[in-house]
């Protein structure tokens, strides 16, 4: 097993005994990434408004909303190395635009193109918890032809029968640790 696979298995194990007591909350903090998202959204949409009209005020809603981000996106990325703030603003705001992508194939009725664009998305997603939850390092990932961290080439076959992308064991991580519907 593999330094990462042992990481997730840690904390794996961590969150099956909240669940037998108390359960780990991060609903607000899913809440406050999703909220995020639409902040670096924003961002680019008074960029391009900027862009086309040349009128200043755009570049002052930028500037007011990018502080606004940079304060919110501070209480879930708490501690970080390297460029993990930098990753992980840039894997939220992806995560966003495969979401809106997605939506617009549905609207036209895709539903397969649809699905892709939101599992894609959901993977970037989970990614982004993956790092921000402590679970993999930035060291963790490789560019290299691994079965563990492959995304691009997704169809490949992997070499072992239960190996699994760092993206699938990523989401199943999400899955059992944020409930969204805790209140």
């Amino acid at each position: 097993m593999t330094k990462t696979n042992d990481d997730i298995q840690q904390f794996l194990n961590r969150v099956k005994k909240m669940e037998k007591g108390e359960r780990l909350d991060l609903s607000s903090d899913e809440d406050l990434s999703v909220g995020i998202m639409n902040l670096i959204s924003m961002e680019e949409h008074f960029f391009f408004t900027y862009s086309k009209t040349k009128d200043s005020v755009y570049l002052d809603l930028l500037n007011e909303v990018r502080e606004m981000r940079k304060e919110l996106l501070k209480r879930i990325i708490k501690d970080y190395e390297g460029e993990v703030w930098c990753i992980s603003k840039h894997l939220l705001a992806a995560s966003m635009r495969m979401i809106e992508v997605g939506t617009k194939a549905l609207t036209k009725g895709d539903k397969q193109d649809a699905a892709d664009f939101f599992q894609k998305s959901y993977k970037l997603y989970s990614l982004f918890w993956g790092l921000n939850l402590g679970v993999i390092k930035t060291k963790d990932i490789k560019h290299q032809e691994s079965e563990e961290v492959a995304f691009v080439n997704e169809d490949k076959k992997p070499k072992k029968k239960d190996a699994a992308s760092i993206f699938d064991k990523m989401g199943e991580l999400v899955k059992k640790v944020i409930d969204c519907c805790i209140e």
